[in-house]
């Protein structure tokens, strides 16, 4: 049986701003991300991300390390963290298909040399 679809404007609701669900949303799909990567894939500000990402990091949800010159949020493994990720993981199964098409189907990695 397929599972009944869901609206984002309840969730949006539910973790105060769009940005903070956007945050959420994206380290849950892909499993890390940075400031610039989820501002561009939202189209939402840069500055709104980073302080979201700042907040939950703060929060002990998050957890950052620098690769390069950039610094890449993942969730910090742990009680709290982990109950939200299944909630997330639940919400994202959930979520219409044109939404997940836009948002959580991006090619992470480019084509193998020679694909067509």
């Amino acid at each position: 049986m397929q599972q009944p679809r869901i609206s984002e404007r309840p969730l949006v609701g539910l973790f105060g701003s769009e940005s903070a669900y956007r945050v959420l949303m994206y380290l849950e799909n892909y499993g890390r991300g940075y400031a610039s990567e989820m501002a561009r894939t939202y189209g939402i500000s840069l500055n709104q991300v980073q302080n979201q990402l700042r907040k939950f990091e703060e929060l002990g949800l998050l957890v950052s390390r620098m690769e390069g010159p950039t610094r890449v949020f993942y969730f910090k493994q742990g009680p709290v963290s982990d109950a939200l990720r299944v909630f997330l993981r639940e919400m994202l199964e959930r979520l219409p298909e044109e939404t997940i098409r836009k948002y959580y189907r991006e090619r992470r990695r480019p084509r193998r040399h020679g694909k067509r």
